[in-house]
């Protein structure tokens, strides 16, 4: 089988050593980018991230398989691939334990304003800070029980916070307090002193949280946002930002990315920014790795 490899992932010589040991004939492109100057209708297999965002899905027309690098589908034709049986594996499971860690980061950043000692030691000044709060006894809740919201839940849990679990299926785990359908969000958001956002990104879920939500939610309520960003509607978070609402916010995605440099989320009072960064870990390639190959190796077999 043809199996195309991009520089969406850094591989080694030897690791295109195993995919060939595996039966696969290997050809990589570094820039998945740009339209390929290659002939795709013979290709089988690629590994890919933005691949099918510059080059027509219905080129490849003898694809059988994608593995992603991505754990979000939204870059991919979902409804071609259904059609025409496309075996479709995303990289489920690669990112949970370090965007959980960035999640649990910046609710600790902002329950304990880590920013106000920084800004202190910047200039030098031995200030006190007495607007301290404790994460043991809050109610959070996750918006989205994949495999990054339950490791979000568990880390919580193990502060002390009661956890709210929303999903469109049921979760039964000891550390979920407590279940709400996607269709019930609003009672589980005004119950909530944190929201996490941990769901892809869908014709459902955009806007997700809009005007309406965010003006319902506690006053000094903390969200966290490591999905993407049309989950909220970034305009309406302006808005109620602006009116002094929310404790804090933390935000590692963006409608448009990168963020532009003259929007007012750079500037504004407790928020905190990443450029789409809370995924990134020391152990992520190898857990890439892993599972891409068990992958084609169960595809090939």
């Amino acid at each position: 089988m043809n199996l195309l490899l991009t520089g969406a992932y850094s591989f080694t010589p030897g690791q295109i050593e195993s995919f060939q040991a595996l039966g696969y004939k290997t050809l990589f492109v570094q820039d998945e980018r740009v339209p390929l100057e290659i002939d795709t209708s013979t290709i089988d297999c690629v590994v890919c991230n933005n691949l099918f965002l510059y080059n027509k899905i219905e080129d490849f027309k003898s694809l059988k398989f994608i593995q992603l690098t991505s754990a979000g589908l939204d870059r991919v034709p979902l409804d071609y691939i259904k059609s025409h049986e496309i075996d479709l594996h995303n990289a489920r499971g690669v990112y949970s334990i370090p965007m959980a860690e960035w999640a649990l980061l910046k609710i600790l950043e902002i329950y304990k304003d880590s920013l106000h000692f920084m800004q202190a030691q910047n200039n030098r000044k031995w200030l006190k800070e007495r607007n301290i709060m404790e994460l043991s006894g809050r109610t959070a809740s996750v918006v989205g029980m994949g495999s990054v919201g339950k490791e979000v839940a568990r880390r919580l849990k193990a502060f002390g916070v009661k956890i709210l679990g929303i999903d469109i299926f049921e979760i039964k785990e000891d550390y979920v307090d407590r279940f709400f359908h996607i269709n019930d969000i609003d009672k589980a958001l005004s119950l909530s002193d944190i929201i996490v956002l941990t769901l892809p990104l869908t014709g459902q879920t955009r806007y997700l949280i809009n005007k309406e939500r965010l003006n319902s939610m506690r006053q000094d309520a903390v969200i966290i946002n490591i999905s993407r960003g049309a989950v909220i509607q970034e305009t309406a978070l302006i808005d109620a930002l602006n009116t002094g609402k929310f404790r804090g916010v933390a935000l590692d995605v963006f409608e448009q990315e990168p963020l532009e440099s003259n929007s007012p989320l750079w500037s504004m009072k407790n928020v905190f920014i990443s450029p789409h960064n809370s995924f990134i870990s020391d152990k992520n390639n190898e857990r890439l790795f892993r599972l891409m190959y068990d992958n084609l190796k169960n595809y090939i077999s």
